[in-house]
């Protein structure tokens, strides 16, 4: 289960450059998100560890990016976690990886919802106000919006014709993944967020997904309420191992 939901999240989440090597995915996206720029050590391989790990800071630091592992409990090799931690790499952003089945998923009763399958530069403005992305990063994020290749949903939902809640859910081999969900700061603890992830949900179900999952830092106490009210449980956790 872990490896299928990271593969997802991959898929979900592209980068700009992708270099398979010796076992690990090495993602590359001009420093937008660690999730897109990191070390997804998710497969074996027979490569020597050493000469990986160097390997892989070359290629980061040539590309003036930080170096940063993705780590979760099923990594290549099992111990690669404390040798990290032994090379001096520090641990950030412990994250909670959840899943609900959508068997008896309840519909939303606010619909007053823009669905769209392909991107709209009113959802990236939305997008962007919300979330206060900085323009540097503004290029590159929309690249990788739209080379997200399964079935998408850029999702808005709407107070009054004012946007007040966005987000994105990505439909994949029966699951759909919810990603950048995300609820004005005036409008929090209204119930949007609840309607906003029941739209995706029943847009999932639409096209072909039985099961949803998502991830959420650990230290976001109000969203894991939220997911934990709609029935979402952890599956695993993962977290990034930093070279400062």
């Amino acid at each position: 289960m872990i490896r299928t939901l990271e593969e997802l999240s991959m898929n979900a989440w592209p980068s700009l450059q992708t270099l398979l090597y010796g076992g690990w995915v090495l993602r590359f996206a001009n420093g937008y998100t660690r999730r897109a720029n990191s070390i997804q050590p998710i497969y074996p391989s027979t490569r020597g560890l050493e000469e990986k790990i160097s390997a892989c800071e070359e290629m980061y630091r040539e590309k003036n990016l930080r170096v940063i592992f993705r780590m979760t409990r099923a990594v290549f090799p099992e111990n690669l976690d404390e040798i990290l931690e032994q090379k001096g790499y520090q641990p950030e952003a412990p994250t909670s990886v959840q899943v609900l089945d959508l068997r008896g998923a309840e519909p939303p009763t606010n619909r007053d919802v823009l669905m769209r399958d392909s991107l709209t530069d009113e959802w990236v403005e939305d997008y962007c106000r919300l979330n206060a992305i900085a323009e540097q990063h503004r290029a590159t994020m929309t690249q990788m919006l739209e080379s997200i290749a399964p079935a998408r949903c850029f999702i808005s939902l709407l107070e009054q014709n004012r946007v007040v809640a966005l987000g994105l859910g990505v439909a994949d081999s029966g699951f759909v993944g919810l990603y950048d969900l995300i609820t004005a700061e005036e409008f929090r603890n209204r119930g949007f967020g609840t309607q906003l992830v029941l739209n995706l949900l029943e847009w999932g179900a639409r096209n072909g997904a039985h099961h949803s999952y998502l991830q959420v830092m650990l230290d976001n106490a109000p969203a894991l309420h939220l997911y934990s009210k709609l029935g979402f449980e952890e599956v695993y956790q993962y977290w990034y191992r930093v070279k400062k």
